[in-house]
């Protein structure tokens, strides 16, 4: 205690990166990026959607792969 009858403050400012995950669920956790299968997966599943008609592949694959590659959506 101090003169004031007080305990010292820490000396090391809080930040989020000291609080728990689930303390702090605003804070974005990096995970690994989609397997190779999994971009396919949905690449396959956004085709199913449009009624299984050919040649947009590519663009089947870019947008499953925004949407679960973290930072290309």
């Amino acid at each position: 205690m101090n003169a004031r009858g007080t305990r010292p403050r820490e000396s090391r400012a809080h930040t989020p990166l000291d609080v728990p995950e689930t303390e702090n669920p605003g804070v974005a956790v990096q995970k690994e990026p989609p397997a190779r299968d999994e971009i396919a997966r949905r690449a396959y599943e956004l085709y199913l959607e449009r009624g299984g008609q050919d040649g947009h592949d590519v663009e089947d694959w870019l947008r499953a792969e925004a949407e679960l590659v973290p930072g290309r959506g």
